[in-house]
Formats: C-alpha cells, structure tokens, sequence
C-alpha cells in the first residue's frame, strides 16, 4: 500500500520472562484516508529443528518444529466472528499508535537459541525461563596413595557470577600430577521419527582451568575460581527438540603414564543470581549474547545478516564472519562492578554462617 509510509511494532520494554505482560505499540503512519477491515497482531513461540543425514547412500533432511506460544490479538477494526454485514471502518490519514497486550503463559518456556542444527525463536523478543536443581555428585573408590577431592558451594549459577572450586591433591604416587578442570556444554537435538527418533549429539568446551604440578609425595590445598562466560541457559525437560546441559569435571592428569582420576558436577546455568544473606546488595543485571565458543554464539542464521540477501541455503561461518547481524539471543548476566568485587570479602564471612547454599563435595582415590 503506497499510502502507508510506516508501520512498526515497538515494545514497551526490551525483554521478558514467561508469566509477565508484554505490550507495546503498533505504530502507523498514513497518508491518505483508506477502508482498513482490521490490524491483527501475533506473538508467537516456537522451535525449528532440521539436519540432514545418510540412509543407504542416499542424503535426506529431517526435520521437526514445536510451537510454545501462538497468541493473536485484533487492535483495529473487525474481530473474527463478528457479523458480516458489519461496515468497514476508515483510517484517516496521519500518525496513529495502536497499543497491544499479551499475557505470555507461566509456563516453563525455552530460552532463544541459534544453532545450526536448531533455533528457538519468540516472533516479539524473548521471556527467559531456567531450571534449578541442586545435585549431590559423590564418588568413592578404594583408598589410594594419589587422592583428588574436591567442592563446590552450589552447583546453580549465572553468567557472569564465578564458581569457585576448592580441591585438594594428597600425592603419595611416584608420579608429578597436574589438576585441570573444565566446563562443558553439551547439545543434544531430537526429531521424531520412526520407532526410535532420529538424534544429534554436539558439545563445546565453555572454560578451562590448569593448576600447578603436584610432585611426589606433595599436598596442595587451593581453590579453582572461574567466571562463567555468557552461555545459553540450562534446557532440560522443557523441549522435546532440543537439551542443553553443562558439566564440569576436574581431573588430575599423571605425567608418566597418561592415566586421569576424573570427578564430574552437573552445573545448572539459570536466570536467578546468587544473593549475600542478610545483603541489601543487588546484583547488576545485563544482558549479552553467547560467546562464539559453544551452541548458541557459534552460528548466526543467514536471514539475519545485514545486507544478506536469504535464499533458503545455509553459509558457511566463514563467509559471514564481517557481516553485521541483525538479531542475536542474548541471555542474562551477571556484571562485574567495583562494589561487587569489595564486597566479596563480606560475602565470604557470611556464607560460613549461612546454611542456605549447599556444599557439593566429591571424593576419589587411586591406587
């Protein structure tokens, strides 16, 4: 239509979280009086996923898609179901602002996410849902001479806040030991098909960690401290698409022989920061895409590449490394700030007084 020189939909504010109101305006601008039936808006929820694989030499696509939210709203003119001898309104020319409201469920709804192999896309920005868990990891074997324990004082977090790892390596071996300790994310894509479905299975090292070498008949006592980079959210029984899981493992590497003593944390990344007990102080929230190291910061979808023109056909990453994008999901992180960092020091005197958080311990041995 020649006559509109705009229509926009504008927000209210920029993100959400399920069980809140979305609303805004739809913003128009008119240059001539015209008949106009109805504005229908649509906000929308929903997942794609599809990759293809080899059948008896032959390559083929699957595909699935699952919907979480599909709400329509009429914020001009006729409503579906009304009468038809009803006479369509006119829209005199100028500007005009139509405001919308949406109630997104309460519900637990996936994060946005883009990967090559799956998106998550809300059609009017993102709510952001997480789970938390609390898991107790504890292993127990034989005692040894070469012994790895290790804890943490919660196994939730969120981006931006810093795990702390305290571990001890009691080296009674004839080998020099070293204690690495790594956080992973794991992928896992699923599409319904046939009997038993067909899967894909990614993972992506989000950080790693080196300690100093543990020689012989040696004990260190210290503690690991890594701050979370900005990941996609845990996605755990949310999806029937797609499950994003983090892991941490610490590990003692034996220089002669190779082997590795290994003890595994399941660590939830969530949307809900740690608080000091007792603490008037808030912490800062922002919010940032995902590193370009795992699922969710690697891949950009060609139709939100500036000046791309989309065809259907994927690029490779390395044909639009300079392209500026469009959109990217962002997620929740927690910001460093100097006030933050001083009052570290209280934080620590308080948790040894509080019994809110709790301490994941685990224990191996070798012989």
């Amino acid at each position: 239509m020649d006559y509109i020189k705009e229509l926009d939909i504008r927000l209210d504010k920029e993100y959400y979280y399920a069980g809140e109101v979305l609303s805004g305006k739809v913003m128009m601008h008119t240059t001539e009086n015209f008949k106009l039936k109805s504005i229908r808006l649509l906000l929308r929820g929903k997942a794609h996923i599809e990759w293809k694989v080899s059948v008896s030499g032959d390559k083929r696509t699957v595909k699935d898609d699952q919907l979480y939210i599909d709400e329509r709203a009429v914020i001009w003119g006729e409503r579906a179901g009304e009468g038809l001898d009803v006479t369509v309104p006119v829209l005199i020319r100028g500007q005009h602002q139509f405001p919308f409201r949406f109630n997104i469920p309460e519900t637990n709804l996936p994060c946005s996410f883009e990967s090559r192999a799956c998106y998550i896309r809300y059609f009017v920005k993102k709510p952001i849902s997480s789970q938390d868990k609390k898991v107790r990891c504890c292993l127990c074997c034989a005692k040894g001479p070469v012994t790895l324990s290790c804890s943490l004082d919660r196994t939730a977090f969120c981006c931006g806040e810093t795990l702390k790892l305290k571990y001890v390596v009691d080296n009674q071996g004839e080998e020099t030991v070293k204690l690495r300790v790594r956080l992973v994310q794991f992928c896992e894509f699923f599409v319904e098909r046939g009997v038993l479905g067909v899967t894909k299975e990614v993972q992506h090292l989000v950080l790693e960690s080196k300690g100093d070498p543990v020689p012989p008949r040696d004990h260190q006592d210290t503690c690991a401290s890594l701050r979370i980079p900005t990941v996609p959210t845990t996605l755990m029984g949310v999806s029937r698409l797609v499950q994003i899981y983090y892991t941490l493992t610490a590990y003692l590497e034996f220089e002669k022989s190779g082997d590795d003593l290994h003890i595994n944390f399941p660590i939830t990344i969530g949307t809900v920061p740690f608080r000091i007990p007792n603490s008037n102080l808030q912490p800062r929230i922002g919010y940032e895409p995902a590193v370009d190291h795992v699922e969710g910061g690697i891949y950009i979808g060609p139709e939100f590449l500036l000046g791309e023109v989309y065809d259907g056909c994927n690029v490779s990453d390395n044909e639009h490394r300079d392209l500026a994008p469009l959109y990217r999901p962002v997620y929740l992180t927690v910001v460093r700030s100097s006030q933050q960092i001083s009052a570290r020091a209280v934080g620590r005197n308080n948790r040894k007084k509080s019994s809110i958080c709790d301490v994941e311990i685990a224990e191996i041995h070798r012989k």
